[in-house]
């Protein structure tokens, strides 16, 4: 198993590898979002369905920006409130390659709650990160259920188990939120 640490892994990520890392709910599935190569590895890693988008990891609001979306001021104030967290919000985005939104017009993002991987985010820019596990199977709990899933395609970082529940996904409509799940 390819175990490597935070530092390694943000020069992995440069080079067009992929990764599995903890985040603040679940291991994810991670690549660079500007790389559309590592991108479509992690789609065919997962066996996902091409048609739905990665929810995208940031270090921070200002980040989201990047891609184009334009918030008012109450989405903004709603986004302070959820995150650092493990929320992800759907945003349409204006700029967003088409591999990353999938033709949708939308992105989700997510802020993590935990300090280590906001800096570790800080250092690699914006990753897609699905749940590490094929499509419709368990997300890993731990590396090691991780690489039954994906052996020697991909470095880890170990971050201990992680049974928590994956993030919630939302949007925000008319100033509210609405829990998609």
């Amino acid at each position: 198993m390819n175990k490597v640490t935070y530092k390694t892994a943000v020069s992995l990520l440069r080079e067009g590898f992929i990764g599995v890392v903890p985040t603040d709910t679940l291991y994810g599935l991670i690549a660079v979002t500007d790389s559309e190569d590592a991108v479509e590895r992690v789609y065919n890693l997962k066996r996902r369905e091409s048609c739905k988008p990665c929810i995208i990891l940031t270090d921070s609001v200002e980040r989201v920006y990047s891609f184009g979306i334009s918030l008012e001021k109450k989405e903004l104030s709603i986004l302070e409130e959820l995150w650092p967290g493990p929320n992800s919000v759907i945003i349409e985005v204006k700029k967003a390659p088409k591999y990353l939104t999938r033709s949708t017009g939308t992105l989700a993002f997510r802020v993590p709650n935990d300090e280590d991987l906001r800096d570790f985010l800080k250092e690699t820019g914006p990753v897609v990160a699905p749940s590490a596990n094929l499509e419709n199977m368990k997300p890993a709990a731990s590396i090691k259920e991780a690489y039954l899933y994906f052996g020697e395609e991909v470095f880890y970082v170990d971050g201990g188990d992680r049974t928590g529940p994956a993030s919630r996904l939302m949007r925000i409509e008319d100033d509210k939120i609405k829990v998609i799940r």
